[in-house]
């Protein structure tokens, strides 16, 4: 209540004294909070005696509360002035704190052992602990401290109290950690972070947290954003120590994720997050995408998307949980087996329709799809699109670059190299019959598609060597100054290279030599014919595939690109 309600309170003339003493008296203690025990006394003499006033006392009650209403003001004026200074945060008064914490913290356990039924006896003390856990978060402003917290055993005591039997002291916990741990506090002292994560970790504090969360009800705000500083913990620590993130799905996080996610409730921030705590775990590791896949989390996401088949997220926040999920996806469709699981839960019709309905699901869709071809491991996907008439939906996108798409979140050039790396994958891995099918399709309408090849090749042809004159002129430069060009340089510049068009160049050169080497003469002498129109070169077309050759199949078996870079080179020898 504020002093404005305080000065203007009015006692209750018409009640008796007993009517008004206990109601009254409990909302003035929280009014007059901060008076002394006098004027306390003096307000309630008031309210008490206002039954028994005649009318004849009114002028002088109204003299004395305006009285009272200066004394009052002047005593709140007065506290403010004098106020305390903070105590400083030390050491000292941090191992005082933590002391007083562990205090509170086991009276309260032993009042609850020896009272469980009468709440009444620990209720105190558990207000008294909650006091506790909130002055501690001033600790979050010196991690260079955050020792003390491991060394006096308060990490361990913080993390026992996540499973307290009262939720508002485990969330009062959750929130607290969750301030200990944001990123950029901890990447004030590493020294302080590694004590504290380790501590954490040593813990089990994942588990601990994913218990938590399963008794919590989201219905209730203060329970709901609980859950969202929880998820924000996970966040802090995996993104300080990235390889937690296998320990922290196999500590029960990625089974409540996937539980979560396609929990029937209406879309808000804890889903979108959830969401992006998915794609995060999933991120360059392997054993986290085994799990998912065997916990059948590949359908729990197909499912989750099939709602954007026909229709467009509703607000920013949703588009943004579809794009986390689809990443969640492409992360998932990097480990073999689980593009087999893909294939059986009828992925590939799903981002088929996606790419037919024309809807914001659509880029997305596409990047999946190459994620799931792409390689030999694609292979029976590659027949299975097929089979399922994809090429009906991959070719018009390959002839035109929807206008949608240009204002969408994809580029144009990320559209495109999408197009051309699936077309690539099943020019790779499509035997017999279907490899006819695709091979057919170039020969439609007079060739159209290799025209448009041809057109493409271009483009990036000029692009790409744009770049190159750009970063010759920079080798140059810094040869003048005496620098030495290490790998890492030339890695550097290579990289700049691909971002610049180089790698879909490669795609459309590869796809050129595939189809000139079909064994359908009208297709190789389409492609020399546009390549002799326009001033191209087949020189150009080789150089670009053996570059491509000597950098194929990053993480794979010495064999497998030997064999690959072997298919390649034959092709360009016979290009």
């Amino acid at each position: 209540m504020d002093v404005g309600e305080l000065l203007n309170y009015q006692p209750d003339r018409g009640a008796k004294r007993g009517a008004a003493g206990g109601d009254e008296d409990s909302r003035g203690g929280k009014q007059q909070k901060g008076l002394s025990a006098r004027e306390l006394a003096r307000y309630r003499d008031a309210a008490a005696g206002a039954g028994f006033q005649g009318v004849g006392g009114e002028m002088r009650e109204a003299e004395d509360l305006a009285l009272d209403k200066k004394r009052i003001l002047e005593k709140l004026m007065d506290q403010d002035e004098e106020e305390p200074e903070a105590e400083p945060v030390d050491e000292s008064s941090v191992k005082k704190m933590i002391l007083t914490f562990e205090k509170r913290s086991y009276k309260n356990q032993e009042l609850r052992i020896k009272f469980p039924d009468n709440p009444e006896k620990f209720m105190e003390t558990e207000l008294d602990l909650n006091d506790i856990i909130q002055e501690m978060h001033v600790i979050a402003t010196m991690p260079d401290l955050y020792h003390l917290l491991v060394e006096l055993n308060a990490v361990h005591s913080l993390l026992s109290l996540l499973s307290h039997e009262n939720t508002d002291v485990a969330i009062a916990v959750v929130d607290l950690l969750q301030e200990l741990t944001d990123i950029d506090t901890l990447q004030e002292s590493d020294e302080g972070a590694e004590v504290l994560v380790d501590a954490l970790l040593e813990g089990q504090v994942v588990a601990l947290l994913v218990q938590n969360m399963e008794r919590l009800d989201e219905q209730v705000k203060e329970e709901a954003d609980g859950i969202y500083n929880t998820l924000a913990i996970t966040e802090n620590m995996s993104e300080f120590r990235p390889g937690l993130c296998t320990e922290a799905a196999q500590q029960g996080l990625m089974q409540w994720l996937l539980k979560r996610i396609k929990a029937k409730m209406p879309f808000d921030a804890n889903k979108l997050y959830c969401s992006e705590i998915l794609a995060i775990l999933l991120q360059n590791n392997d054993n986290t995408r085994e799990l998912l896949g065997e916990m059948d989390g590949i359908d729990v996401l197909l499912q989750q998307l099939s709602v954007f088949k026909r229709h467009n997220p509703s607000t920013a926040e949703e588009q943004e949980m579809m794009e986390n999920l689809f990443d969640a996806l492409c992360s998932c469709l990097m480990l073999p087996a689980n593009r087999d699981r893909f294939l059986r839960g009828e992925g590939l019709q799903l981002m088929n329709l996606m790419l037919r309905e024309k809807k914001m699901s659509r880029t997305s869709a596409m990047k999946v799809l190459d994620h799931g071809m792409i390689g030999q491991e694609g292979a029976d996907n590659c027949h299975k699109f097929v089979d399922i008439l994809g090429l009906r939906t991959i070719f018009p996108l390959f002839m035109k670059t929807p206008k949608k798409m240009k204002k969408a979140t994809a580029s144009e050039k990320e559209h495109e190299e999408h197009v051309c790396s699936i077309i690539a994958s099943m020019l790779r891995n499509l035997k017999s019959q279907q490899r006819s099918r695709l091979l057919n399709k170039f020969t439609e309408n007079d060739c159209e598609k290799v025209d448009r090849l041809m057109e493409m090749h271009f483009k990036y042809l000029e692009a790409v060597q744009q770049a190159d004159k750009r970063i010759e002129g920079e080798k140059h430069e810094m040869v003048r100054r005496g620098e030495i060009l290490d790998d890492i340089i030339e890695d550097e510049f290579y990289l700049r290279r691909l971002d610049a068009g180089l790698f879909v160049l490669q795609l459309i050169c590869y796809i050129m030599v595939e189809i000139s080497n079909s064994g359908i003469s009208q297709l190789q002498q389409r492609v020399h014919q546009i390549l002799n129109l326009r001033g191209g070169s087949v020189k150009v077309v080789r150089h670009i595939m053996r570059e491509y050759a000597e950098s194929i199949g990053d993480g794979k078996s010495e064999e497998f690109k030997e064999a690959e870079r072997k298919r390649i080179m034959d092709l360009v020898d016979n290009f």
